[in-house]
């Protein structure tokens, strides 16, 4: 054989060796599995679910030692648009039942969701209030930078709701997508005052202090959770909503959650 044949045969041999090693690569990591081989169970929850939901983390998966609890947090309007674009999640939990019902309507849902906690609007100020903020009417001042979140926010929809039902115009300088993006925004100091939830004033740990106004009784968003259709992990996710449905409420309620309503 001369040398430009066998050059051409070794190619040929390389070829249908990469050829043969991709299907068995793709097969060893189809991403479904959790560090060091365990279930991966992946959570979308609102961002106002972050520091509990860490704890219940530890807990979880200190109970099922074959999880790998993934928690992804955001508005929950993402959270939703980025499930019906295909993103893998076994749980979605939402800061309201507007977008929950969004979810439903979608068909994203495995069976109907459950209402596990409730929250309602404060107003964060940094701390020593500088701006002097002593009630929801100051939020209409044109005269201070005010942070809401965006209407299809439940914070947004929340905020929206307690201003018409007061007679408040908002004249925020800036809408966010979270109600962590809001918060950061004071704890910063680039906005003198913002509507976000009791438990984000409780869970910043004096970064901010909260302002309270009678109004916000009149308003309140109501957490549900369900199991994500299409998950490979249903078991998994039903025993993460019992755990949050039962000693879950002890921490929901140390960080300033409602009881859910029904």
């Amino acid at each position: 054989m001369n040398r430009r044949r066998a050059l051409a045969v070794r190619t040929q041999v390389a070829v249908l060796v990469a050829a043969l090693a991709l299907p068995l690569t793709a097969c060893g990591d189809d991403g479904s599995e959790g560090e060091g081989g365990r279930q991966k169970l992946t959570v979308f929850a609102a961002a106002s679910l972050t520091s509990t939901f860490e704890q219940l983390e530890a807990q979880f998966e200190n109970d099922h030692p074959d999880a790998d609890v993934q928690l992804s947090f955001g508005g929950s309007s993402d959270l939703v648009a980025q499930i019906a674009d295909g993103a893998a999640a076994d749980v979605f939990a939402s800061a309201d039942t507007k977008n929950m019902d969004q979810f439903l309507d979608a068909d994203l849902a495995d069976g109907e969701p459950t209402e596990f906690a409730t929250n309602t609007l404060v107003i964060a100020v940094p701390p020593g209030n500088p701006a002097g903020i002593t009630g929801l009417a100051d939020l209409g001042k044109e005269d201070l930078d005010i942070v809401v979140c965006a209407p299809e926010v439940p914070c947004g929809n929340a905020a929206v709701q307690v201003a018409d039902a007061a007679g408040v115009r908002l004249a925020p300088d800036s809408e966010e997508q979270s109600v962590t993006d809001v918060l950061g925004k004071i704890e910063s100091g680039e906005a003198d005052a913002g509507l976000v939830y009791v438990t984000d004033v409780e869970a910043a740990d004096g970064a901010v202090e909260g302002v309270e106004f009678p109004e916000a009784v009149d308003v309140v968003n109501h957490y549900p959770i369900v199991v994500v259709a299409g998950s490979d992990e249903t078991d998994l996710a039903r025993a993460w909503i019992d755990l949050v449905l039962g000693d879950g409420q002890a921490v929901l309620g140390r960080a300033g959650f409602g009881p859910p309503a029904s």
